[in-house]
Order: structure tokens, then sequence, then C-alpha cells
């Protein structure tokens, strides 16, 4: 078998400018050099991988929940905060208005909407022990 490893994930915007400052000021991830240089795309990393939002037509996109980019972090609540500070609603798995849930291992997460609608999970999997 190969060896295959995360390399990006793309998303189609309606505004590029408000997405890259949501990825930017809310989820606070760092903007790297879009290697394309096409103007309607950026760049972002995530760990070893990237987010590349490209700005177009999202009339055609539907979201829900269980389709999700998901992050960990070693500071659930540091990021709860962060988004409190934005006014940023928090979800549980289903959708529904939640601080944040504990699966069945014990690991804390959340979900959240970006300004598209997008789903993006935040967990702590690493910083459980198990």
């Amino acid at each position: 078998m190969p060896d295959l490893r995360f390399n990006h994930y793309t998303i189609k915007v309606k505004n590029l400018d408000i997405s890259a400052a949501f990825y930017v000021d809310v989820v606070g991830l760092d903007e790297i050099k879009n290697r394309t240089e096409k103007p309607y795309i950026r760049w972002f990393s995530i760990g070893e991988g990237e987010l590349h939002i490209v700005e177009g037509d999202t009339s055609r996109i539907q979201t829900t929940v269980g389709l999700h980019l998901a992050l960990k972090t070693s500071d659930l609540d540091g990021m709860i905060s962060q988004l409190n500070s934005k006014n940023i609603l928090l979800h549980d798995s289903s959708g529904t208005p939640h601080s944040y849930t504990s699966r069945a291992d014990g690991v804390r997460q959340f979900y959240f909407q970006d300004p598209d609608g997008y789903w993006i999970e935040v967990n702590e999997a690493d910083s459980v022990e198990g």
C-alpha cells in the first residue's frame, strides 16, 4: 500500500477576505504563502497540513455537522474562551447549542461554524490519558 498522509483540505467561500480573517482571528490559523499565486485562493497552516480557501459560487454547497474539519488542542478551555470572546456559538455533535460534550472515551469536544456554514470540531484528543 502507498504511504498516504494528509496534505490539505479545500473549501469554497463567498468572500475570501471575510473567511481569511475568520480563520486567522477566530480559529487562530497562520496564513502561509499561496504557491498557486491565484488571487482568489488563500492558504493556511494546520499542523503538518493546510487549509485552502477558494472564493467562488457557494450556492450549491450544503453543510451538515456530520461533515466537518476536526482540529485538536491541548487547551480546550482556552479555545472555548477565545470563541466566546468572538461571540461564536458552540454546538454538540448533533448541531445543538452546547458549550462542549464528552465522548465515551472522555475526550471533550465542541463544534462551531465558519462564515459560510462549514462545521469545525475542536477536541482535546491527545491530552486525555487512556
